[in-house]
């Protein structure tokens, strides 16, 4: 087969969260055990960093593999969703998996597959897992794909886990409360492996000290170790005064992602990154530094605060649920603009109410559909956007309701893309920025 025609059997073989939602979702570990057993348990050969929470945990497995690289240590990283290519979720030094290494993975092990019936996310970890061992990489970054507890990706024993903010999402498969969502998220924390919480929250602490005491992992929390100063934007980078209250240093980072919501995951990632030093990875704080200057770069990130365009200003952000939104509208509302016009589509399976509540009303609004079968119908998001005061037009893609934005902008205009990573997609495809 082809690449494209690989991409194509397991999309239309494979049970994929990305494009049905929850009845992609596998509960158990089963099929990855077996997966692994079948490569000869590729996970046991990686010094892993495991990366959980609801938000912020991309940018923090970004930031922590351009650490890592910019060390000097050959770095896999593996996230989900992709946001254009598939081959994205699996990168060694910000390079993605070639084709072939996936067409032949495929071949190699379609029989097998076929007969246990993973689902795409099972069949991902795998190949990412397969391919990093082979490879033969220094360190792997791997982020959750949802919750930890029960997740594909829990089969690795770490050498660090962060877990960065937890809020309402997925609440379907997670739990109702917080205290449930934390405690799957916890899932991740090993026997004796560290684990470093963004940010302290009164509801969850409890619950990863619990599980942190069961295990005899060292449990920190990052902003209780780390307190930021003072931030600013600076020629166009973020940056941020952070204090180290352990060593009473402070230190100035300046990060190339800009969005507010960074400074959370600053803080876990520097803490994350001592833990890695105490693991025995030789980083200096000049790798830090330079390291978040050109997390883009090194890693080929993209979608978090990212501009699009300029004349009028155009920027997505893939933050899509309750707590997400509130960080892109207060981004949003430092920003300097004569009209905000707001490009939004959602998915089908999660009740949007928390999110529309927190959109600004005076916004002119371009209801879409991303181009996925989850993406919620444009008319109805339009009409339950209206009950929350937010009014505007339906159209049945990005790639419209962009084009009409665009139309209707003036140059000292602000144009938001976002409310779905698959928007967020969508519109770096049709921008041009899908390579």
């Amino acid at each position: 087969m082809t690449y494209q025609q690989t991409l194509d059997y397991l999309f239309a073989r494979l049970p994929m969260y990305q494009r049905v939602g929850a009845a992609a979702y596998k509960a158990d570990l089963d099929n990855t055990i077996k997966i692994a057993e079948h490569l000869g348990r590729p996970q046991l050969k990686l010094k892993c960093v495991h990366v959980a929470g609801t938000n912020g945990k991309g940018s923090s497995s970004h930031m922590i593999a351009a650490v890592l690289q910019q060390a000097g240590y050959k770095t896999g990283l593996y996230t989900s969703p992709h946001l254009n290519d598939f081959r994205e979720r699996i990168k060694i030094n910000g390079k993605m998996i070639p084709k072939k290494s996936v067409v032949d993975f495929v071949e190699q092990h379609k029989a097998f597959f076929e007969t246990i019936e993973p689902s795409f996310f099972e069949w991902t970890v795998a190949l990412a897992l397969d391919y990093f061992a082979k490879e033969e990489v220094d360190a792997a970054v791997i982020e959750v794909g949802l919750g930890g507890r029960l997740d594909s990706t829990n089969i690795i024993t770490p050498k660090a886990c962060l877990i960065t903010n937890i809020s309402m999402d997925h609440m379907n498969l997670l739990g109702d409360s917080l205290r449930k969502i934390s405690f799957e998220k916890a899932g991740i924390i090993k026997a004796r492996v560290p684990v470093v919480i963004s940010q302290y929250q009164s509801i969850t602490a409890p619950v990863f000290n619990a599980v942190a005491k069961e295990h005899k992992a060292p449990i920190e929390y990052a902003d209780k170790n780390y307190k930021v100063i003072e931030t600013k934007l600076v020629k166009g980078a973020f940056q941020v005064s952070v204090l180290n209250r352990g060593s009473g240093e402070t230190n100035i980072y300046e990060l190339d992602l800009t969005g507010k919501y960074q400074v959370k995951n600053l803080l876990g990632v520097l803490n994350t990154v001592e833990n890695l030093k105490k693991a025995g990875f030789i980083i200096e704080d000049e790798h830090v530094q330079q390291a978040l200057k050109q997390v883009v770069q090194l890693t080929g990130l993209k979608g978090r605060w990212q501009m699009l365009g300029d004349k009028p200003l155009i920027i997505a952000d893939t933050g899509h649920n309750e707590d997400g939104i509130k960080q892109v509208v207060e981004n949003i509302s430092e920003l300097k603009f004569h009209k905000l016009h707001m490009v939004l589509g959602t998915v089908n399976d999660k009740d949007i109410t928390s999110i529309l509540k927190e959109l600004p009303k005076q916004a002119i609004y371009y209801f879409v559909k991303a181009s996925i079968p989850r993406a919620l119908n444009e008319q109805e998001l339009k009409q339950q956007a209206l009950a929350f005061g937010l009014k505007g037009n339906a159209y049945l893609s990005v790639e419209k309701g962009l084009q009409a934005a665009k139309k209707a902008a003036g140059k000292t205009d602000l144009i938001f893309v976002g409310g779905s990573t698959f928007v967020v997609g969508d519109a770096l495809e049709v921008l041009g920025f899908s390579e």
